[in-house]
Formats: structure tokens, C-alpha cells, sequence
């Protein structure tokens, strides 16, 4: 199987495109906040929190993913300062995404006086399903893949988009396929953990949230030609390993040492609102 992808616009007429990016990312959000809203409810959680928290973290997540990726790609965007603004060209950071959403929950979490745990445990699934369905945001527009591959699913990848080294190849690693299907099997494991136990600390899911997505990113970014760096790192592989530390840690204090994770709110009221 070879994938080639259409393009990254669906429909355009004028100077208005309709693209795959922005597209993938709506239906994200929606199927994410439908499905936060229902595992709140599970947990005897008000699920409008959910709906008045959504537009927040849409906005800042946004906000934080593009941040990220332009701190790390500055001597390019300091000679190209308009693009920016061009989210539709791609160029957002998970990890850059989940550090300003995490920051704008635990604000959220202290107004409301609701436990920032109890969130984020619901908000999880809903992360997983959106980077699940938003890596092929990055397959339409031919960004985000590997290394050159002659494996039957490899990815054609337009002369355009070819690093210069690499442009004598025409087939590379999907990536974005290969951490698609990472992210689903992340969100199978933490609805199966949601649903059959359903008394789990609160943190629980959060903390294997980042265990498991850490060790599958971890290994898939090795393959990526398009790494934002730090010296001779890969920055998002060094995230991973402080994420599945923190995410070992958390368990471990939860489950070995029987402690609560520090909260905005007293553990006796974590569940307070119905």
C-alpha cells in the first residue's frame, strides 16, 4: 500500500480554502468534547464544565502548540515572521499543546474549585482521540513523515516537500500513520481502564496517559526527518522521557506510597459537582 495524499485543500474558490488541517482539527474538538462530556458524567462530574472549559483549551492549546514550534524553528520564522500566523501550513507541537491546555485546566480547576484531576482524567481520552484523528492532518499536507523506506505502506512525498538531503527519494515512513494508530491504542487502553475500574485515584488516567503516549512517541520520532532539535537532541523525545518519568513517579506515588496527587481543591471534595 502506497499512500499519497490528495493534497491539503478540500475546496477552494478565491482566496478561500477550505483545507484538510482545519477540518480534522473541528471534527477533533467536537468528538472530543462529546465524549469528555459523557465520561464526566460517568464520574458524577457537571459535564457543562467541560463545554465552558472546551473553547478555552482549543484556544490555548492552539496557541501553546504553535509557540512551541516557532521557539524551536526561530532562525526560520525571523526571516519569515507572516508565516507565523499560517496554521493552515501546519507546524503545531503536541507537547507545546498539552503544556499550555494542562496550565489553562489547572486555572480553570481553581476558579471553579473542581479538582484539576478529575479533569484531566476525563480530558485524557478525548486528547487521544484528537491526536489520533489530527495526525492526518499532517499526511494531507505531506509533512511530519520519516525516514526513505522502500516498506509496502510507505509514503509518497512530493519533490516540494522533501528535505534537501533527501530529494533523490520519492518513499518515506508514514509517521503520522504510525503514531495515528499509537494514539488509538492509547485511547482504547484508557477507556478500558475508565470503565473497569471505576474508582481509580484521580490522576490516574492522566498519569498513564503520559506514560504511554511518551513511549510511543518516543520511538516514532526517531524515524522523523523534520525533529525540532536542541543541540544534538530531539527535543521531543527528551519530552518523553521527563513525561514517562513523571508519568512512572505519579503512579508510584499514587499506588506505592498511597498519597493524592497535589490538587486545587481537598481530596474529600474532588467530586463535588454534580
Amino acid at each position: 500500500m502506497v499512500f499519497t495524499s490528495p493534497g491539503p485543500i478540500i475546496w477552494q474558490f478565491g482566496p478561500f480554502a477550505l483545507r484538510w488541517y482545519g477540518l480534522l482539527i473541528g471534527i477533533s474538538v467536537l468528538l472530543g468534547l462529546n465524549l469528555s462530556q459523557f465520561l464526566a458524567k460517568k464520574r458524577q462530574i457537571d459535564p457543562n464544565l467541560i463545554a465552558d472549559l472546551a473553547l478555552a483549551l482549543v484556544i490555548f492549546a492552539l496557541l501553546g502548540g504553535r509557540l512551541y514550534y516557532v521557539l524551536f524553528q526561530w532562525s526560520y520564522y525571523q526571516q519569515n515572521p507572516w508565516e507565523i500566523f499560517a496554521l493552515w501550513h501546519g507546524g503545531l507541537a503536541i507537547h507545546g499543546a498539552i503544556l499550555a491546555g494542562l496550565a489553562t485546566t489547572w486555572f480553570y480547576a481553581r476558579q471553579q474549585k473542581v479538582s484539576l484531576w478529575a479533569l484531566t482524567d476525563v480530558l485524557v481520552p478525548s486528547l487521544a482521540l484528537g491526536q489520533m484523528i489530527g495526525r492526518w492532518g499532517n499526511f494531507f499536507n505531506s509533512e511530519a513523515f520519516g525516514v526513505p523506506t522502500d516498506l509496502p505502506w510507505k509514503l509518497y512525498i512530493p519533490l516540494e516537500n522533501r528535505p534537501l538531503e533527501l530529494r533523490q527519494f520519492e518513499y518515506f515512513h508514514p509517521t503520522f500513520l504510525y503514531e495515528s494508530l499509537w494514539n488509538l491504542l492509547v485511547l482504547v487502553l484508557l477507556l478500558n481502564l475508565f470503565f473497569r475500574y471505576p474508582r481509580l485515584r484521580p490522576g490516574t488516567l492522566t498519569l498513564v496517559y503520559f506514560c504511554a503516549y511518551s513511549v510511543g512517541r518516543f520511538f516514532i520520532e526517531g524515524l522523523r526527518t523534520d525533529s525540532l532539535m536542541f543541540g544534538s537532541f530531539r527535543i521531543a523525545q527528551v519530552v518523553s522521557v521527563v513525561g514517562l518519568a513523571v508519568g512512572i513517579g505519579g503512579l508510584l506515588w499514587l499506588y506505592y506510597w498511597r498519597r493524592n496527587l497535589p490538587d486545587v481543591v481537598p481530596a474529600d471534595s474532588r467530586y463535588n459537582r454534580l
